[in-house]
């Protein structure tokens, strides 16, 4: 994974540098330890994922070697990392999830949140954001959020009631499954 470890040029301190780094090691083990063997997502499923809350790129980084592409979505209300992201040769886009998404013509097969919405439930609510979810994953697509239990606790009740399928684990991530559900 040769764009793991190029320092972006966009990154003008050593600070910067030094959480980049953090940042790259940190999702390179949480993605080998935990989410490519840990949770109930069929990997080989996958082609598509968009990372909600991208900061630098580091979980996009870190599935380099995977055969699947990453949007990178860096939200408005955050750092803007979106220069470090294509420095690091990935793709990304600048959104705001109180709003909806233009994903024509294509829907993603996972949807990665990595404490996205403690931010956003300042602003809108989360049942805006998971309806939004649900509209932008194809059916039979994941969800893998890590957050507070406080913002599970409230968001697997409403994937729950949109007929998917969620586990918890280690509290902290929660995996849903969008099932082929359709009104009778």
């Amino acid at each position: 994974s040769s764009l793991c470890m190029i320092f972006p040029p966009s990154l003008v301190t050593e600070l910067d540098a030094e959480i980049f780094d953090e940042d790259t090691k940190h999702w390179s083990a949480l993605v080998s330890d935990v989410y490519l063997d840990g949770l109930s997502i069929k990997w080989s499923t996958v082609q598509n994922v968009m990372d909600m809350n991208a900061g630098y790129g580091g979980f996009a980084a870190a599935l380099i070697d995977l055969p699947l592409w990453v949007m990178n979505v860096v939200p408005i209300h955050t750092q803007d990392t979106l220069s470090v992201i294509f420095d690091r040769g990935l793709i990304g886009i600048y959104h705001d999830w109180c709003e909806s998404l233009n994903t024509y013509p294509r829907t993603y097969d996972l949807l990665h949140s990595s404490f996205l919405f403690r931010n956003l439930t300042q602003r809108c609510d989360i049942i805006d954001i998971a309806v939004e979810m649900d509209r932008v994953l194809r059916p039979g697509g994941y969800v893998l959020v890590q957050d507070t239990m406080e913002i599970i606790q409230k968001l697997n009740p409403l994937l729950r009631s949109l007929h998917w399928s969620t586990s918890l684990y280690q509290d902290q991530f929660l995996v849903g499954k969008k099932g082929f559900w359709r009104p009778k």
